[in-house]
């Protein structure tokens, strides 16, 4: 539209002409809108906000009288507010490239008094130090010419060729060239202690394993060895128990044979030998009966009685045996023995119903018996039985 400007975000666009109230703003400031500029009557210039930088190379005596060159830089701008801009424009408005020129004489002054009041170690170690004061005691003079300061960088410090910097800085770099050899032989002496770790675990995990695989050898030898004799081992313990088990068998049969022995031969004959003792007992009644019976006679007739029964007796005693299944082990002396033993069951038959009779017998009958059992006894007398 004509007459009617629109400064840009970065500019204050300055309207002069026409008569102000405000003696202090000789002109309009208008940022961030348009205004209608009235031609002839009205003038509108421009006024940059925008960031500028300066930079400063200066050669600054410290307190020690020792010449540094200072590099430093400086960014800045017209301040935001009315009276910045109005300040600003007053002094720049036909020359903007001159506030750079200026802002960077007045940092370097303000950089050359403070070094001046300072050391060369105070500047070296406290460079931010140096830099707040140089931006303290310049923000004042920027002020009264409507700039405002947003960053201020010292970018190298050197002393040129007095070499005092590199000399202070000598101890410090053979300190640490110190500890950087200290650390270097320490990671020397760490590498060399991991490699003898190394290695020994090396030689433990290959003793470990020469142990295991001889251990596993002689455990697989003794399998094998195990396994070659479990044939020759397992026959023979087979045979042990063959034998074993025959010998059982054996004892068995024998006890068998034992009970069968008693059975047939030692129960029979211990029953035949009841069976007569019983006999001999009822016979022996009977001729206590008959003996009774003729007592009053002849005791001699009666003792003859008996020794003329003994060979019905024996006879008896004949047949049960032959109807028994004995068996004589020992021959000719065994029938001998069963001879006599007959004889001497005779004899205790007679002699039991004998001495039932003896409280009756008279005093000369006494040597009538004596003589039937002498002939009982005699050997002749038992041939003929």
């Amino acid at each position: 539209m004509f007459g009617y400007k629109v400064p840009n975000p970065n500019e204050a666009m300055l309207i002069s002409g026409g008569r102000r109230g405000n003696a202090e703003s000789p002109f309009r400031v208008v940022t961030g809108h348009g205004a209608f500029v009235i031609p002839v009557l009205r003038k509108a210039r421009f006024l940059t906000l925008a960031m500028s930088e300066a930079e400063i190379a200066d050669k600054c005596v410290t307190q020690q009288g020792l010449t540094l060159n200072v590099r430093a830089v400086v960014a800045f701008k017209v301040g935001n507010d009315e009276a910045s801009i109005v300040n600003a424009a007053q002094r720049f408005l036909d020359e903007q490239d001159q506030m750079g020129v200026l802002t960077g004489r007045i940092f370097a002054g303000h950089l050359r008094s403070i070094i001046g009041s300072m050391t060369v170690e105070q500047i070296i170690k406290d460079r931010q130090k140096l830099a707040m004061e140089v931006l303290e005691s310049s923000k004042a003079e920027m002020a009264k010419i409507g700039l405002a300061v947003d960053a201020f960088q010292i970018q190298s410090i050197d002393d040129g060729d007095l070499g005092y910097i590199q000399a202070m800085s000598a101890p410090h770099n053979a300190a640490i060239q110190r500890e950087a050899q200290i650390a270097q032989a320490r990671a020397a002496q760490a590498a060399a202690e991991a490699e003898q770790e190394s290695q020994r675990k090396q030689a433990e995990y290959a003793r470990d394993t020469a142990i295991v695989q001889a251990q596993y050898k002689a455990e697989t030898d003794a399998e094998q060895a195990k396994a070659a004799q479990s044939g020759p081992l397992a026959q023979a313990l087979a045979e042990r128990e063959v034998l074993e088990m025959r010998t059982q068998l054996a004892q068995r049969a024998a006890a068998l044979r034992q009970q069968q022995l008693v059975a047939e031969v030692v129960k029979p004959a211990e029953a035949e030998a009841e069976r007569i003792r019983i006999l001999a007992q009822a016979e022996a009644e009977k001729i206590k009966t008959q003996a009774a019976a003729f007592s009053s006679h002849n005791r001699v007739a009666l003792d003859q009685a008996l020794v003329n029964q003994l060979p019905a007796i024996a006879e008896q005693v004949a047949k049960g045996l032959s109807g028994a299944n004995l068996t004589v082990l020992n021959g000719s002396s065994g029938l001998n023995e069963l001879a006599s033993g007959l004889v001497s069951q005779g004899l205790a038959i007679y002699e039991a119903v004998r001495e039932n009779f003896a409280m009756q017998q008279e005093p000369g009958e006494a040597s009538q018996h004596s003589q039937a059992r002498a002939e009982l006894e005699n050997p002749a007398s038992r041939e003929d039985l």
